[in-house]
């Protein structure tokens, strides 16, 4: 029996042959599942009869598939694999060779991948915080061990080329005293004399001076120490200054890095929440989860991720119901948080240029009084970084954003003020030890150094020294935070029951502002590391410490959050925003290199005009050959083509990306219609089947 099916609004026919199907072979969704309770799998069925000259031309029309992504139980694959071992193909030697040579690169490629994955840093710990609390807050502790990692292999880098040849040849090589300079200012002093209090100690760990000062954590302690050998020479200067620039490009290599494989997750999920939720479904579940509790803690991941998106998806069906008039309104209110938040963050930079100025006029106190004094700067940047966040949170609220847009709002205003309130910090300094760059002609303590010698007898030390404090000072707020504030408040409100208690309740963990706290931490290590090349592994404890503690206040003092936000786009987001703070570490790293007159009393362009200077005098010193080689490579004839090269091969790779991103957008536009189709169909048939059965009854 045949009927007919017509769409009254599209005008298009759908015939349905019982028996037959529809058009294009495909069988009626009523039989598909009538046939489903009758067979026992639908697998895929290999061809046994086939010889391999007709298997090789069938693999040769297209690509071949792999065994493993063929959806067949384990034993079917199995015994395919061993057909395919006894069966001899005829194939030609070239494509013999390459087989065999292919085999062991693909087996060694997999064995380093699992040997990685089972040695990765924190890998059951990411499992179950996933599981608990969802993608979202894990995307957290997956950036945090991404800076572990990239701190701890940033440090062997400046031990193999700075720390170790500095310690070896310190007394070995010859260093060059610098006798061009006026006397006043090659003085230099760090050791205290005479007694020492025993408690001075403990507050010259905490500030960086005393035995802290000259040593190898700063740059004052380094010497310009140059190793000449028949065989052999070695110029810690210059290794030095390379170092200090290769470390930057490799952290912008592995940020680059990273941020293509989440940036290749977020196009995969077409940045909506209808991709995400297909992933979800179809490719969500791990197949390799042994156990009920790492069931459950899947299980629970599904949950938290499917329950961001609907979020998503209720907002926007609520802001597409508003009025012209309540999108005025809405809209007005934004701008005026906006300048409210505005407000609120200047208020915050001028006091923290307010307490450095201060901080700096006092740098002669001694004790527990100067050791406030020094952490003055700290306090007031920690204590705008808590306040300033927390009433901006306030306002986000009230702007009624969507919790991935609320998030990102979040995250910028709170990036905006640490990343500027360290620059505040920066200029101060500058401002105080260049006297404002020169300008200032009523003063004349840089007239002689170029510098303000008196105050600041070795200036890069002292600003090694600030951004120590701010690190050590940054990871002591962090435990005193987890020891007097967070445990106290779950403790109250799992003991008391009052009202008071029950409307505070437990903590959330709040993904945004922890982030911003591993952003301002890595950037405080990136301005200073030229000047405390240390500063990267005391950054990696630091975080490694930090890891423990968050995971701790995770599962024992927070609730899972109420509102989540989506992994995919945020872990991108994170790494945008480590990318400014990368920024500003190398604006001040080149501004210092060129610009800034390095001190005469200490390290190791003590002799130099400026610190790049050390460059081009340590290249006129190569063979000639070798000069010749350089001078090529930077010269218009080997540029101008690599230029010309580049932006051919730039456009090459956006046509093609253009390409894709059209056949992705037409394919997914086909993906609706046919959905939206087989919803009209299901519909069509859930009503004749309504009409057919009184029809039966009668």
């Amino acid at each position: 029996m045949a009927y007919e099916l017509q769409r009254q609004d599209s005008h298009r026919v759908y015939d349905y042959i019982e028996g037959d199907g529809y058009p294009g072979d495909q069988q009626s969704l009523r039989l598909r599942r009538g046939q489903s309770r009758m067979s026992n799998q639908n697998y895929h069925q290999y061809n046994w009869s086939s010889t391999p000259a007709e298997q090789d031309e069938e693999s040769s029309s297209g690509p071949p598939r792999d065994l493993r992504s063929i959806p067949m139980p384990m034993a079917l694959k199995r015994a395919t694999r061993q057909v395919q071992q006894m069966q001899v193909p005829v194939v030609s030697r070239g494509e013999s060779w390459k087989r065999k040579k292919t085999k062991p690169l693909l087996k060694l490629k997999h064995g380093i991948r699992e040997f990685l994955y089972f040695f990765s840093l924190w890998r059951s710990s990411l499992q179950k915080i996933g599981g608990n609390f969802g993608g979202g807050v894990q995307s957290y502790f997956l950036f945090l061990r991404f800076l572990v990692v990239l701190n701890f292999v940033s440090f062997l880098l400046i031990a193999g080329f700075v720390l170790i040849p500095s310690i070896v040849f310190r007394h070995v090589g010859s260093s060059l005293v610098n006798n061009t300079g006026p006397e006043e200012c090659m003085v230099y002093d760090p050791n205290p004399q005479g007694l020492v209090v025993f408690y001075s100690y403990f507050l010259d760990l905490l500030s960086g001076t005393g035995f802290m000062e000259y040593s190898y954590l700063f740059y004052g302690f380094y010497n310009n120490t140059i190793v000449v050998d028949s065989n052999f020479s070695y110029n810690i200067p210059l290794a030095y200054i390379l170092t200090a620039v290769f470390y930057f490009a490799f952290c912008l290599i592995c940020i680059i890095e990273r941020m293509g494989t989440a940036a290749r997750v977020a196009v995969a999920t077409g940045g909506s929440a209808v991709g995400n939720y297909s992933l979800i479904v179809f490719i969500g579940w791990d197949y390799g989860c042994l156990g009920d509790r790492a069931t459950k803690l899947k299980q629970k991941n599904i949950h938290y991720r499917l329950q961001v998106d609907l979020e998503e998806e209720r907002i926007k069906k609520q802001a597409a119901t508003l009025t012209s008039a309540q999108k005025i309104v809405l809209h007005s209110l934004r701008v005026f948080m906006v300048l409210v938040s505005s407000g609120l963050i200047v208020a915050a930079f001028y006091g923290i240029f307010e307490a450095t100025t201060y901080s700096q006029k006092q740098s002669e106190a001694q004790g527990i009084l100067g050791l406030i004094f020094q952490y003055l700067p700290s306090i007031v940047i920690t204590a705008g970084n808590f306040v300033v966040p927390l009433l901006c949170d306030q306002i986000a609220l009230i702007e009624r954003y969507s919790p991935s847009t609320t998030v990102v709002v979040a995250l910028l205003r709170a990036v905006f003020l640490r990343l500027v309130s360290l620059g505040v910090l920066l200029y101060t300094l500058w401002s105080q030890i260049t006297c404002e760059g020169g300008s200032d002609h009523t003063n004349n303590k840089c007239t002689l150094c170029q510098y303000d010698h008196m105050t600041y007898q070795c200036w890069e030390t002292r600003m090694g020294q600030e951004m120590y404090k701010l690190t050590l000072f940054d990871f002591l707020i962090n435990i005193a935070m987890l020891v007097l504030v967070e445990f106290p408040r779950r403790m109250v409100v799992d003991n008391w029951s009052n009202k008071l208690a029950q409307w505070v309740g437990r903590q959330e963990f709040v993904v945004s502002s922890n982030v911003l706290g591993l952003v301002y931490g890595q950037t405080v290590v990136w301005t200073g590391a030229l000047f405390c090349p240390l500063l990267p592994v005391i950054n990696t404890i630091k975080f490694f410490i930090i890891f423990y503690c968050k995971k701790i206040t995770l599962f024992n003092n927070c609730r899972p959050a109420l509102k989540t936000f989506r992994s995919t786009t945020s872990t991108f987001f994170f790494l945008v925003v480590l990318t400014f703070g990368w920024g500003l570490g190398i604006v001040v790293m080149i501004y210092s290199l060129a610009q800034i007159r390095p001190s005469m009393s200490c390290g190791p362009f003590r002799f130099l005009p400026i610190m790049w200077e050390i460059v081009p005098t340590s290249f006129y010193n190569l063979t000639k050959t070798t000069q010749e080689f350089l001078f090529f490579i930077g010269s218009q004839a080997f540029s101008i083509p690599l230029f010309v090269l580049s932006c051919v091969l730039m456009c090459y790779f956006v046509a093609l990306a253009s390409v894709y991103g059209k056949s992705v957008a037409l394919l997914r536009a086909q993906l609706k219609l046919e959905g939206r189709d087989k919803q009209f169909l299901v519909k069509q048939i859930e009503q004749f089947t309504r009409k057919q059965i009184p029809n039966q009854h009668d």
